[in-house]
């Protein structure tokens, strides 16, 4: 295999993102194996291979990370993109809801990693990329723990890239704004909206409805990330966000905190 094409394993690839990742990337002559809870396992699609693998269960994880290297007997890319969406005022989140995202946001990619790394560390090279969130850099409302599980794996992935650099393994965040995708029909919500947050909730629903419509082509994040993957020395972050979304990250860092909520507060409600 040439140093050019890469075994790269794609979590959630079989739609939004993920889907987008998988296809570029096999377009460009990459062995490319997408994950997803529900694809028919094996099934090759648009030029990569589909592996059922449930990113919250350790033995599935296990299984499918192994399946890969017996079929491609390495692994130089892993892309830690699935994930999940919640929405709701903050108090009305059950703490067993806020631990299902995080199992899959947080955990989902741990778990990917644990099971990953040992390999690349034989290998002596390799590169892990988190798709984390413009979301991670700042507290939505009444999408809190979106934010707080998307700020985590940002965390996580610094860390991480401390500690794997000495076995020539990189480590990469990169943070998407809102893209075209299916996420938003899959969010997490609480079964009750308490009736003083529901207006200022209604609105804030409304309003990221309408930049979800108006979001972005998912293959401007597949070449972003195809950059990375052929990047000698990669950054260690990389924000693929344009227009207010990309402002906002800028804004949090330079203006007063509370004048920096004020200005979130005002834009969704």
């Amino acid at each position: 295999m040439s140093e050019y094409v890469k075994v790269i394993l794609v979590t959630g690839g079989s739609s939004g993102l993920g889907q987008a990742m998988c296809k570029r990337l096999a377009a460009q002559g990459h062995t490319v194996f997408g994950t997803g809870r529900k694809v028919v396992h094996g099934q090759s699609d648009d030029g990569y291979t589909l592996l059922r693998m449930d990113i919250t269960d350790e033995a599935s994880v296990i299984a499918g990370v192994a399946e890969v290297l017996r079929i491609a007997g390495r692994i130089d890319v892993l892309v830690n993109n699935a994930g999940l969406g919640i929405q709701g005022p903050a108090t009305d989140i059950s703490p067993e809801l806020a631990l299902q995202l995080l199992d899959t946001n947080l955990l989902g990619a741990h778990r990917l990693c644990r099971a990953v790394l040992p390999a690349m560390r034989q290998q002596r090279k390799g590169l892990v990329i988190n798709i984390t969130s413009v979301a991670g850099n700042f507290g939505l409302p009444y999408r809190a723990f979106y934010s707080a599980s998307k700020a985590a794996l940002e965390r996580y992935g610094e860390a991480l890239a401390i500690e794997e650099q000495r076995f020539g393994i990189t480590v990469v965040n990169v943070q998407p704004g809102e893209f075209n995708t299916p996420i938003a029909g899959a969010r997490l919500r609480p079964d009750h909206i308490s009736p003083e947050h529901e207006p200022g909730y209604k609105k804030a629903m409304e309003v990221l409805g309408g930049s979800m419509h108006y979001s972005r082509d998912p293959d401007e994040l597949a070449r972003v990330v195809a950059r990375i993957i052929q990047h000698p020395k990669p950054k260690a972050m990389y924000l693929v966000a344009q227009g207010v979304q990309r402002v906002s990250v800028l804004a949090k860092k330079l203006l007063p905190g509370r004048m920096f909520q004020r200005m979130v507060g005002k834009h969704y409600e």
